[in-house]
């Protein structure tokens, strides 16, 4: 669990870096965790996704999007690296060892949802915090900029749906009930992404705030944020067609109101 806000510094690392460095990791995954590469392959397409709408001016700030989108990737990365470690001392966060844990037989498809689960509800918030800082958070023009961007990456993730079917399909991954339910699905799973989206800024501020009043206060909130997402690990590992139930229930988690 982190216990203090973060303050990693992307200046000098690009998208690329981040790209390479999936690449290195997906080459060293031993054999018998091969069900964590259904997330590291996904995740890295649409890094690479992320980096050409950086390229082609899809946002207002692309220099701010591409250091969040290193400090974001640095999250899931960190966590994967703990989860691959024999040292004792190393422990991924809570949603991740879940998702990490998930049965090696489950399909690709739920194993790609484990990872966005712990990703966009856990890490999400913390990578905003570790690209917005307190003074940026008082600047209303500023803010409303951060915000207009965090929206924007929606289209680029939209955008991927499709594709990643697609890729899922073409290996196989899918079942004759999934392949039946696809333009549902694909439905399903933009509308979730603009769900979590929406939460994700909501829990962005609360733990904006719990910054401000001090470390413990923050340690209080982001185990809060922990709990939650772990616990939406169960509503993936149910059976069923998870992006349709999803789609009805919701995929983010809400950080309530601090006492």
């Amino acid at each position: 669990m982190r216990r203090t806000p973060l303050t990693g510094d992307a200046r000098g690392r690009t998208i690329g870096d981040v790209v390479d460095r999936m690449t290195a990791m997906l080459q060293a995954m031993p054999p018998e965790l091969a069900a964590r590469r259904a997330f590291l392959t996904t995740y890295q397409r649409t890094t690479r996704a992320v980096g050409d709408a950086v390229e082609a001016g899809t946002f207002e700030d692309p220099a701010w999007v591409e250091a969040w989108d290193v400090v974001f990737a640095d999250l899931y990365l960190e966590a994967l690296d703990a989860g691959l470690s024999d040292d004792p001392a190393r422990r991924a966060p809570r949603p991740w060892r879940l998702a990490f844990d998930a049965p090696a037989d489950l399909p690709p498809l739920r194993q790609v949802l484990l990872g966005i689960n712990a990703h966009i509800n856990y890490d999400l918030p913390q990578a905003l915090l570790g690209v917005i800082n307190d003074a940026d958070f008082a600047d209303p023009v500023l803010l409303d900029r951060r915000r207009r961007d965090h929206e924007r990456i929606d289209g680029v993730l939209s955008a991927r749906v499709a594709a990643e079917d697609d890729e899922l399909s073409a290996q196989g991954a899918k079942s004759t009930l999934d392949r039946l339910l696809t333009p549902l699905n694909r439905a399903a799973s933009a509308r979730f992404l603009r769900e979590a989206r929406t939460k994700v800024w909501h829990n962005t501020m609360e733990l904006q705030h719990a910054r401000v009043a001090g470390p413990q206060a923050y340690a209080v909130r982001l185990a809060e944020l922990e709990v939650l997402s772990a616990a939406r690990i169960a509503d993936l590992l149910a059976p069923g067609q998870v992006l349709l139930r999803l789609a009805v229930a919701g995929f983010g988690v809400v950080l309530p109101p601090a006492d």
